[in-house]
This record gives C-alpha cells, sequence and structure tokens, in this order.
C-alpha cells in the first residue's frame, strides 16, 4: 500500500464529508504502485464527525475508524492514526483540508523517481468566499509527506497541546536535508479551507504563547541546530502579526517572552500605523452604513432607545407570508409552555388576510413593526426579517430554517453564479451572525448549516416542531381533513408538490394533470400543490380528481390527507417521509436543475438513503410507477425506510417541546408535595 491518510475527526462535521471524499474519489494511479488508506481519528464514537466517517466506511473499504481515549488532542489522533497506519507514506490532512483532484496521480509518480524520506507538496488555501490564494511557508503537517519507515525510525511524534506539528514536522524536514532525501512537489496538492468561524488555531488568545514553547522543544531535540533560530524567528514574528493568534494587549508580552530582535517600540510604531489605515477604512464602512441607516430605519432608531420586553416575541415565516411552518409551531408550544410571553407576528400587507382570527401582528414596514423588531427579546424566523433589522445585545435570535437542503444552500451556492446574481452573500453572512440557534431536522442538515451559513450560533439538532403533528396525529384528524378537501371516502389520494426553477418564471408543471388523472381513472384524487413562490394558485382549473390546494394553509394537512407524495426536488419529501408513506420522485429535468443550481443528494442514484422510493422521468413512467404498484412495492419500501432513517432521527412529536425548553424561560415543573 503506498499512502495512508490520517485525518483527525472533532469539530468539522461540516467539512469533513468533503475532506474524506477528496481522498476515496481520487483515481488510482496506472502503471504506479496503487492502494490507498484512509484513517479517520474520532474523538468519541457518539460524536457526529465519526458518523460522518463511519458512513464513509461502509461504502469504502480503504476507511478505518479509530477513537481517541481520553480528552481530545489533535497530536495525540494523529499519532494514534500513524501507529497504525499501513501505507509506505504518511499524510496528514485536517478535516477541513482537501486532497486536490489528481494529486494521488501526481505524487505517486513524483515518489517513483526516487522514493524521498520527506515530499513537500504544493498547497493553497481557500475563503469562505471561495476565494483561493497561496498559503503561507509555516510548518504545518497537511505541507509534507513522510516515508513511514523513516518516520518509525527517527521516532518522529506530534506534540500535545496547540503548535503539535512544529517539532515533528521541522525535525523531519531537517533529518531528511542531512541523512537522507528531501523532495518537493511544485504541483498544489492539498487546499486549505478557511472557516469563516474560524479554529482554536486562529482564536486570539494566550494559548499561542505555546508556539514559544515548540520551538524550545525542538531545539532541545536536535541538540540546537543552528538552523532552528531563522526558523523559530519567521514563525513567531508571523504568529505576532496575525491579529487572529495575539490579541492587542498580549503583544508585548508576546514579543518579549519570545525575544524576538529589535525593539518593541518600533514594532508598536509599525502596528499603530496598520491600526490606523484599518481604523480609517472602518470608519469609511461606518459612515455609508449609518447612511443607509438613517434612510431605512429612521423610526426604528428611536425605538432602539426603549428597554427589552422580556415578556415579548416576534415570529415570522416565508418572508412574511403569515402564520405557518415551524415558527407556527414553537408559537403554539410557546403559548402552551410559556403563556406570559406574547407572541406578535410579521406579515406583509399583501398577505394579511391570511393571519388567523384574533392572532396579533404588524405589517412589515410600520410603526409597529420597527418598536416590535426594537423592543422583543425573542425573535423567531424560518427566513429573514424585512428591512434592514439589526438585533440588540439582549435580544434571542432563533432560525429554524423551512426545510432539508437538497439543494445548495447560503454560501455552497457560490459556484453557481448563474442563479444567484441578486443574492448578497456579505448579506448572507451578516444574518447569520444575528442567530443565537439554528434548527436542525436531521445530522445531514446540521452538517451543511455548520459550513453554508458559518458563525458562532448554537445547534439544535431537535427535528422539525411542523412535523410534531405528522407523528400525533390521529386517523380520526386524517379523516376531517381529507372530508374537508371533499375527498370522497375509499379514494386514493396523490400530492403532487413539485419545487421551483430557479431558471423559469412561473409554475409550468412538466405533468399533464388532466391525462394523469384521466389514465388513472376512478378512485383516484390528485391534490396539486405549486410552490409558495408562484403564489395562492397552481393556475389550474378544479376539474372532477384534480384540486388545486396551492392556497391552502398548512401542508402538513395535505400530507395527512395524502396517500402518496410525488415530487421532484421539493424539501417536502424530507418531511412527508416522517408518516412512512411512498414518496414517488418524478425528476424530467434532473440533469439541468442539478447542473444549475447543485445538489447534496443524487435522487436517482438508487442508493439506500439516498433515493426515496420509485422513481419516474418521464409521464409514461409515472403512469407505468402508479398502475403497475411499484410505488408501493417491497423495493420502494426498502428505499423509503433507509431514506426515513437518514433524515428522520429526531422526528417523535416533541421537537417543539424541545426548542421552546431550550430557548424561552419554561418555569421548572412543580410537583406536587415539594415546594
Amino acid at each position: 500500500m503506498l499512502l495512508s491518510v490520517v485525518v483527525p475527526a472533532h469539530r468539522v462535521q461540516g467539512y469533513l464529508r468533503a475532506a474524506l471524499e477528496s481522498v476515496t474519489q481520487q483515481p488510482e494511479p496506472e502503471g504506479g504502485p496503487a492502494g490507498l488508506e484512509l484513517v479517520a481519528v474520532g474523538a468519541s464514537r457518539d460524536a457526529p464527525e465519526l458518523a460522518i466517517a463511519r458512513e464513509c466506511a461502509g461504502r469504502d473499504s480503504r476507511v478505518r475508524l479509530l477513537t481517541l481515549d481520553g480528552p481530545w488532542d489533535t497530536g495525540a489522533a494523529r499519532n494514534a492514526g500513524a501507529a497504525t497506519a499501513r501505507g509506505t507514506y504518511l499524510l496528514f490532512l485536517d478535516g477541513d483540508d482537501l486532497l486536490l483532484p489528481g494529486a494521488l496521480a501526481e505524487i505517486t509518480a513524483r515518489l517513483s523517481e526516487d522514493r524521498p524520506d520527506v515530499l513537500r507538496l504544493g498547497h493553497d488555501q481557500v475563503d469562505w468566499w471561495g476565494t483561493a490564494q497561496p498559503d503561507d511557508e509555516l510548518p504545518a503537517a497537511r505541507n509534507q509527506l513522510y516515508r513511514r519507515a523513516f518516520w518509525d525510525a527517527h521516532r518522529l511524534r506530534f506534540t500535545e497541546g496547540p503548535y503539535d506539528d512544529v517539532v515533528p514536522v521541522h525535525r523531519a524536514a531537517l533529518l531528511a536535508s542531512d541523512a537522507g532525501t528531501l523532495a518537493s512537489l511544485d504541483r498544489i496538492c492539498v487546499r486549505h479551507r478557511l472557516r469563516r468561524t474560524g479554529t482554536s488555531a486562529t482564536t486570539p488568545g494566550r494559548a499561542h504563547f505555546a508556539v514559544i514553547d515548540a520551538y524550545e522543544r525542538l531545539t532541545a531535540e536536535t541538540g540546537g541546530d543552528p538552523r532552528i533560530p531563522a526558523l523559530r524567528a519567521a514563525h513567531l514574528t508571523a504568529v505576532l502579526h496575525d491579529p487572529g493568534r495575539i490579541a492587542p494587549g498580549d503583544r508585548a508580552a508576546f514579543f518579549r517572552a519570545a525575544g524576538l530582535p529589535g525593539r518593541y517600540a518600533a514594532h508598536r510604531t509599525r502596528e499603530a500605523v496598520r491600526a490606523g489605515r484599518t481604523r480609517a477604512r472602518a470608519v469609511a464602512r461606518a459612515g455609508r452604513k449609518s447612511l443607509r441607516a438613517r434612510a431605512m430605519r429612521a423610526l426604528y432608531r428611536a425605538d432602539l432607545h426603549r428597554p427589552l420586553d422580556p415578556c415579548l416575541a416576534v415570529y415570522a415565516a416565508y418572508w412574511n407570508r403569515g402564520v405557518a411552518c415551524n415558527p407556527a409551531a414553537v408559537h403554539a408550544k410557546a403559548r402552551e409552555l410559556v403563556p406570559h410571553i406574547r407572541g406578535v407576528w410579521v406579515v406583509s400587507s399583501r398577505h394579511r388576510d391570511r393571519m388567523p382570527p384574533g392572532m396579533p401582528y404588524v405589517i412589515e414596514g410600520s410603526r409597529a413593526y420597527w418598536r416590535a423588531m426594537a423592543t422583543a427579546t425573542y425573535l423567531v424566523n424560518n427566513s429573514s426579517f424585512p428591512g434592514g433589522f439589526t438585533k440588540r445585545p439582549g435580544q434571542i435570535y432563533l432560525q429554524t430554517h423551512h426545510g432539508t437542503p437538497l439543494k445548495t444552500m447560503g454560501l455552497d451556492q457560490l459556484p453557481y453564479p448563474a442563479l444567484t446574481g441578486g443574492v448578497s452573500f456579505e448579506r448572507v453572512v451578516a444574518h447569520t451572525d444575528q442567530w443565537d440557534f439554528s434548527l436542525s431536522a436531521n445530522p445531514h442538515s446540521t452538517e451543511v448549516w455548520d459550513r453554508a451559513y458559518p458563525s458562532s450560533y448554537e445547534q439544535l439538532p431537535y427535528g422539525y416542531p411542523r412535523n410534531d403533528v405528522l407523528c400525533t396525529a390521529t386517523q380520526e384528524q386524517t379523516d376531517k381533513i381529507r372530508a374537508e378537501l371533499g375527498i370522497a371516502p375509499g379514494s386514493t389520494v396523490l400530492l403532487y408538490a413539485p419545487t421551483h426553477r430557479d431558471y423559469r418564471r412561473g409554475f409550468v408543471p412538466r405533468l399533464d394533470l388532466e391525462r394523469l388523472s384521466r389514465e388513472l381513472g376512478p378512485g383516484w384524487v390528485l391534490l396539486v400543490r405549486a410552490h409558495y413562490f408562484y403564489g395562492r394558485s397552481a393556475g389550474t382549473a378544479a376539474q372532477g380528481r384534480v384540486v388545486d390546494v396551492t392556497g391552502h394553509p398548512a401542508v402538513e394537512e395535505l400530507f395527512l390527507a395524502a396517500d402518496a407524495l410525488i415530487t421532484d426536488y421539493s424539501s417536502l419529501m424530507f418531511d412527508y417521509a416522517c408518516l412512512d408513506r411512498p414518496i414517488i420522485t418524478y425528476a424530467p429535468d434532473w440533469d439541468a436543475y442539478r447542473a444549475s443550481r447543485g445538489t447534496y443528494i443524487d435522487l436517482l442514484s438508487g442508493r439506500p438513503g439516498d433515493t426515496p422510493g420509485a422513481v419516474a422521468t418521464t409521464q409514461d413512467e409515472l403512469l407505468g410507477v402508479l398502475v403497475s404498484g411499484a410505488w408501493r412495492s417491497p423495493e420502494a419500501d426498502a428505499l423509503r425506510g433507509a431514506f426515513r432513517s437518514r433524515f428522520c432521527p429526531y422526528d417523535d412529536g416533541h421537537a417543539a417541546e424541545r426548542v421552546v425548553r431550550r430557548v424561552f424561560p419554561v418555569p421548572p415543573v412543580r410537583v406536587p408535595g415539594h415546594p
């Protein structure tokens, strides 16, 4: 086996899958020594990262899993992986690194020339906007490949704590240049993904003083190698100048502890000049922002001086379309558990008719809206609040989201500029910074939100409150809903709910609804629900057994009424799976949709966990699936079971209660006989 890749997997759940797949999807080079293995080392068997690695191992026998005993330490994890490695060479990647396409072939070709002890790899880094730039030349485990026999012979090991790679990386390079072979590969093989939320390595604090101790250990282990002072000065100076590592108040102490040449006064003068330029840019930006704020939020500015109301919560859903989705379920449960907290809904003027009688609301942009936004303690939304709202200190913002992501979301949309021309990703990030809590329907969503919306909020892996009713509804409730929709008893009800297309205006179903109804014959009812972007009607006349339910206020009730769901790429499939009823994927333009927007899941792959049931790509195929009974065959049932297991693990009817108890101050339950 040529190569063992060791990957510590801790607190990188949004990035780890791509890191692992960047290794396993490398094509085996032709004519060279074949074989690689990937060793993922996790903190515990219950960690979400190890679940991702376990899934990868289930698909690829070359992936092995280890768990670290005791508290997490990156150096110890790397050492544990190296100790079990079987490859001729070792490569240490982090969970947010990528082995670029074709890198294995390039590495194999270079190693076949002279089998060096250490091979330095070309590398770069990419920020969260997708901009690639040269990486620094500071020591990092990812930047070098090590012959395992050489590593073991010299007893190279990562140290514990921060800067664990300083000693082994430098020692390996020095030893290879003196008594071995040190080679380079200019091609960029490894890409480091910078995370907007940072890591322990990019968080300012005195923990970075550990780099000084790391070089003291390196000096001791090499017997005072004369090349180390230059390496040390370069690294420590870079750490000192990095605002993401040494806080301004610690710089003088770090300068003195490091014993860097020169006077700190001169260094401080240089820093002051740089800081002055930074402040000037910040003042200019603040001036522009202040000008926009005066124009957009004149009334809001006055209300910001009012105290926060600890008993006021503001709710909104789907860009102010009314009471719906997860916010509606949270609101209902909050009225039960924390009745002293008043809930007020934000609604646009054109949707005010959707408000239930007696439900408190404010019209977006009104004086009442700005006052509520300025003084409410709790904010709950599944999209965003309008008008340039800025969260005050003390306000608590719960982002519930409104679906499990099938298509790319947030910053993951950056590679698809044709369909995101009107999206300001800077505003997306600024909005994300306001969240205190981000609700997750399943581990897949948690993984995507962590990467697509990078910020410091707390993830709530609780399931979607709007789906509670799907777990608790009785047959009597279902019968009542069907009767209200005018469905005759004994009918087979199909809910057709396609999503919108970014590249098409208006609702244009790729399905002749009347023909399908006619060919299915009596006993079948087709409920048609267009995406809410298209308004309150699908534009289809209600004729016989085709019923337009686009304007129905609660999609959950339509789920309960339906015997099966027909959809293309709508996230409704993930919610409907809670019912364990058949899901039919009708995907006539899958290639175009996937190429234009990007997807996380291959619905048409037929793999358990990816495909929710029977699949059709033409209307004739769809009719065949329905008439033949393939939509509820054992094969379709098995696919649905795997899909449901992957995407509905938290759905038990109590998601709303979990959310309310975590976000709101729910009084403790009083037990009779106790104070």
